[in-house]
C-alpha cells in the first residue's frame, strides 16, 4: 500500500463486541535503553545495575515506550487491513504492569461503542486496547478513539 493509494476501514465495517489480536513486538534492553536517554532519561530505564534496587527490580521500559511500541503494532495492523483518519485522544491509559528485555507484546482491541457524525460523512469507534506480554499478562490498557470515514467516503 503506497501513500497515495490508501484503502481506509469503513465505518460500517464494526460492530460493538468485535474483537482484533495482532502484534507481536519483541522488546530489547538496547531498544528500552535507547527510547529512554531520548525521552524518559529515568535510572530504571537506562542503568541495568543501577535498576535492579529500583521498585521494578530490573531495566525496564517506559510506559511511553510501551505506548510507542503498541502504536507501531497499530499502524502495521492497520497497513495489512485499512487506514483510519485519525485519532482525537485516547482515554484512561493504565500501565499494569513493567516491560522488561526479552517480553513479547501483542494488542488486543474489542470496540464499544459506534457514533457516526451528525453532519459529517465520518464515525468515531472507541475500542478498549488491551496490550499484553507472551504469558497473556495485560501490561498495558487504554480507550481508543478512532475516526473512520463512512458509506463512499471511505472509497478514497
Amino acid at each position: 500500500m503506497t501513500e497515495t493509494a490508501m484503502d481506509f476501514i469503513p465505518f460500517e465495517s464494526f460492530e460493538i463486541g468485535q474483537v482484533q489480536n495482532f502484534g507481536a513486538y519483541a522488546v530489547t534492553k538496547e531498544e528500552i535503553i535507547e527510547f529512554a536517554s531520548k525521552y524518559d532519561a529515568q535510572f530504571f530505564h537506562l542503568d541495568e545495575e543501577a535498576a535492579k534496587q529500583s521498585l521494578f527490580g530490573g531495566l525496564c521500559a517506559s510506559g511511553w515506550h510501551t505506548c510507542a511500541m503498541t502504536m507501531a503494532m497499530m499502524v502495521e495492523n492497520l497497513d495489512r487491513t485499512g487506514r483510519s483518519l485519525g485519532s482525537p485522544g485516547i482515554d484512561s491509559l493504565r500501565w499494569l504492569k513493567p516491560v522488561y528485555p526479552g517480553e513479547v507484546l501483542s494488542v488486543r482491541m474489542e470496540v464499544l461503542e459506534l457514533t457516526p457524525s451528525k453532519s459529517r460523512p465520518i464515525g468515531f469507534v472507541k475500542s478498549k486496547v488491551t496490550v499484553s506480554n507472551q504469558d497473556g499478562v495485560p501490561v498495558m490498557e487504554f480507550i481508543s478513539n478512532g475516526i473512520f470515514p463512512r458509506g463512499e467516503a471511505a472509497a478514497g
